[in-house]
């Protein structure tokens, strides 16, 4: 289940075996995973595909949890339920909870109103491809 998602945020995310720095300045490896206290990756060390896979799984498997919070009894479409899902994957569900306007907009159903309040973000401004992409995601959703 979820498999198309799963390769789109990989897609979007993109693959480095080894510790890099993101655009925010921490400290990420393998599909976007940002480097915890409690993870033991050392610098300059290629890691293998499968150990990426394994943890890609278990933070993708966060991620869902995470924005099941936030879509909480909210009634939306799935397409609708992707695009929250890539949008946590990417800033965390603290980043996706302030986004209100759009949620208010997902509180009715009204997917282009809730395009727009997405692209109304300084996410927006920082990462402009993904979120068109993502945007017109969303406003390609049906009630």
């Amino acid at each position: 289940m979820y498999e198309e998602l799963k390769e789109e945020i990989k897609l979007c995310e993109g693959y480095v075996p080894k510790i890099y720095k993101c655009s925010e300045g921490f400290d990420t490896i393998f599909y976007g995973h940002k480097i915890t206290p409690d993870d033991d990756y050392e610098s300059d060390i290629e890691y293998t595909k499968e150990e990426g896979e394994k943890v890609f799984e278990q933070d993708f498997n966060r991620t869902l949890q995470a924005a099941e919070r936030l879509i909480g009894e909210r009634n939306i479409n799935y397409i609708a339920k992707e695009v929250i899902v890539n949008m946590v994957y990417q800033i965390g569900e603290g980043g996706v909870s302030k986004f209100k306007n759009m949620w208010k907009a997902l509180n009715s159903e009204d997917y282009g109103e809730a395009s727009f309040q997405m692209l109304d973000s300084l996410w927006a401004k920082q990462t402009p491809a993904r979120a068109g992409k993502l945007a017109g995601k969303m406003r390609s959703a049906k009630s």
